[in-house]
């Protein structure tokens, strides 16, 4: 009778690193739950977060989370221009081109929102939630200052005001010579 062939037991391989909701940053949640298949229409109904939780693991294994910090810190900085109203052209274009159905980002927003009340974001999705990243030309050439004239007949009413997009919170030092 012939030996049989000994096998050495193959190392399993490590399981991928499960997402952590509690690791998203409002933003990244709801950029995975336009990806995920939550329904167009989905409206919150009480008990729902389990669902909603496993619908945002879900849109962020599905995009990867390289892909979704990237989406959300566009989307983030797309909505404070909006606010604003300092958006471009090019900015609306890019964005229309990156969520097609405006109604499905607006569930998917107002059920990340919801979650939100009841389940904190970490301290590093907070940090990569203040990184801006602006899809398109902007107003403020990419320096993160707006100028402006308080009186358009005197020169020296000008202002420097930081830029929602790229400079959201007014820290980035102005660069010498910036002229309005």
């Amino acid at each position: 009778m012939p030996a049989s062939a000994v096998l050495a037991p193959v190392a399993a391989l490590p399981a991928p690193a499960a997402v952590s909701v509690y690791e998203l940053s409002n933003a990244e949640r709801r950029v995975a739950l336009y990806a995920s298949d939550m329904p167009d229409r989905f409206r919150w109904h009480k008990g729902d977060d389990a669902r909603v939780k496993a619908w945002i693991v879900q849109g962020a294994e599905r995009l990867g989370l390289e892909e979704l910090y990237r989406a959300a810190a566009f989307v983030q900085s797309y909505r404070r221009l909006w606010l604003a109203g300092l958006n471009t052209p090019e900015q609306d274009a890019a964005h229309a081109s990156r969520f097609l159905k405006a109604s499905r980002l607006v569930r998917a927003e107002e059920a990340a929102s919801v979650l939100l009340l009841g389940n904190k974001v970490s301290d590093a999705a907070l940090a990569r939630s203040a990184r801006p990243l602006v899809e398109g030309r902007c107003r403020c050439g990419g320096t993160g200052w707006l100028g402006g004239m308080f009186d358009p007949d005197d020169s020296a009413t000008c202002y420097l005001t930081n830029c929602p997009g790229h400079n959201p919170e007014g820290r980035a030092v102005p660069a010498l010579g910036v002229a309005v």
